[in-house]
């Protein structure tokens, strides 16, 4: 069957979005780390308890915004950690092994949370992890963030914008080059997931073209690719002070 031609916007007639390609033609799918965030905050979200059978594959990889083969390592990484079990012909459960855990004190830490206070731990983090992207980061590390966002102004539905959002963010905490930041990140990350948000009120099936966070993770990775420290912490307390103006009013 040939394929779908595709329009300025890289969209196929039917409004689906292509995935981005390789010169070498390999799909750019999602990292290990955003996909398996993606597949714990539907979890939180569902408020499934252990016992509980997880949706099947083909639902959750719409539900996620994923591909099979990310989705299915996200899981073999949770059921490594003991989250979760796998019954063949019967499907994926949530696991009360010892995985559970640090999973349960999350939970217990989140309900004390508010989203204010998230934004403001992320206002104190985030902006010192662009400034040491701008320092730090590899060119590789570089280029795998533009294109994310080359991929995220692609997105045909919201599920896919927030999983590619998401991936930006831990992106740059990598492209740190600091173990550290990183896992204080995936902490902070973790609880930002899990912390009720409210009713979040989307308009139409996609981000608009003009949805504002494109350019301001653009503005991002100029900084960095210019390595402008000062230009890349004010650019990302910029488009945090945007996300919080959204979400608050």
């Amino acid at each position: 069957m040939p394929e779908d031609h595709l329009d300025d916007h890289g969209l196929t007639p039917t409004g689906r979005a292509m995935r981005l390609r390789r010169p070498d033609g390999v799909g750019l799918g999602l990292s290990d780390s955003a996909a398996l965030a993606q597949l714990r905050a539907f979890i939180a979200d569902s408020a499934l308890g252990p016992g509980d059978r997880l949706p099947p594959e083909r639902q959750l990889c719409d539900e996620l915004g994923l591909r099979r083969s990310e989705l299915r390592r996200a899981l073999e990484t949770m059921e490594r950690e003991g989250a979760l079990w796998r019954h063949v012909g019967k499907g994926t459960f949530l696991s009360s092994g010892t995985g559970q855990t640090h999973q349960g004190d999350f939970d217990r830490l989140s309900q004390q949370l508010s989203p204010a206070d998230v934004m403001r731990a992320r206002g104190a983090l985030e902006p010192a992890i662009a400034r040491e992207a701008a320092l730090h980061a590899s060119a590789s590390a570089i280029q795998r963030l533009a294109l994310n966002t080359e991929r995220a102004r692609q997105a045909a539905t919201w599920r896919e914008y927030e999983a590619l959002d998401n991936e930006f963010h831990r992106l740059l905490a990598e492209a740190s080059g600091s173990t550290t930041l990183v896992a204080l990140f995936d902490q902070l990350n973790t609880l930002r997931r899990m912390v009720s948000w409210g009713r979040i009120v989307r308009e139409g099936t996609r981000p608009p073209r003009n949805h504002s966070s494109f350019d301001q993770h653009e503005a991002i990775v100029a900084a960095i690719s210019g390595r402008d420290p000062e230009a890349a912490q004010g650019a990302m307390r910029a488009h945090l002070r945007s996300v919080e103006l959204r979400l608050f009013g």
